[in-house]
């Protein structure tokens, strides 16, 4: 099967928003979606949909908002992964949909990782971002891998290692593994515009990833960074989408650890399959 070229719709649901790819559900069972910040249970500074539970909101509200998130984006119960996110490059893979093995990598997560590959349904990747990179890839088969690139895990090629995961994941089923037919979709996130950085750092991530990653000298395009990743996977450029939204630029959408002055919520990126 192949897979609609991505595209990216904003979709509202029981007082939730969200970006998905509607044609990409249709096809293959994957719900994927970026999360907006309204429609939750958190109070100020974290209002509305806070998704993360270490940035000091009321844990109780925190629950409640990923349970509206499941809900809403018709992912009810189905197994919830997170991770204990660390800037790193790791990927964990779930090949196997046993409580025992859910547990094993839910315990990995927690001790750190950035990146989550799920080849089998009834489980729910989430990550929590707030100015960093979300990436998602879905292949055919309906496995997907969902990757959190801050410019630590951007510069360390984490988008590249999700798609090596999947690929990994694919091949383990009998299929052809090809990234190339793998849809791959980059979140809202800071850009280039409000992104200045050290000048040596914008200068090596020029030198690993090419001249699009700086941008009037001094601030860093994560957006093609991750790009320069993807396509160096072997993810086809036609099958990249990005989201194109600046969180610095949006914070009445999305938390932005910038803007904020580093007190805000977190929102998120999903994928999961059901049975």
């Amino acid at each position: 099967m192949k897979l609609p070229l991505p595209t990216l719709q904003a979709r509202s649901c029981a007082g939730l928003s969200f970006l998905t790819d509607e044609a990409l559900f249709g096809a293959c069972g994957v719900r994927m979606g970026f999360t907006r910040r309204g429609g939750g249970a958190s109070l100020p500074p974290y209002d509305s949909l806070n998704l993360g539970s270490h940035v000091g909101d009321d844990l109780e509200a925190v629950r409640e908002n990923r349970r509206r998130l499941l809900d809403a984006v018709g992912l009810g119960g189905t197994r919830l992964l997170m991770a204990n996110q660390v800037h790193g490059s790791s990927v964990l893979s779930v090949d196997d949909g046993s409580d025992e093995k859910l547990d094993r990598v839910a315990a990995q997560a927690d001790a750190g990782a950035d990146g989550l590959a799920v080849s089998v349904p009834g489980v729910t990747a989430l990550l929590c971002f707030a100015d960093c990179v979300p990436v998602v890839v879905v292949s055919a088969s309906g496995a997907f891998a969902v990757a959190h690139a801050g410019w630590r895990g951007a510069f360390a090629d984490i988008p590249r290692k999700a798609v090596e995961a999947l690929r990994a994941l694919d091949a383990d089923r009998g299929g052809d593994g090809s990234p190339f037919r793998y849809n791959a979709y980059i979140g809202p996130h800071i850009m280039a515009e409000c992104y200045q950085c050290d000048s040596d750092l914008v200068s090596q991530f020029v030198e690993r990833f090419g001249p699009e990653c700086a941008w009037d000298g001094d601030h860093l395009s994560l957006d093609a960074a991750v790009r320069a990743s993807l396509l160096g996977a072997g993810v086809a450029a036609e099958r990249i989408v990005s989201a194109g939204v600046c969180t610095a630029c949006s914070t009445e959408d999305y938390y932005s650890y910038r803007a904020s002055g580093g007190v805000c919520g977190r929102h998120g990126a999903f994928a999961g399959r059901k049975e």
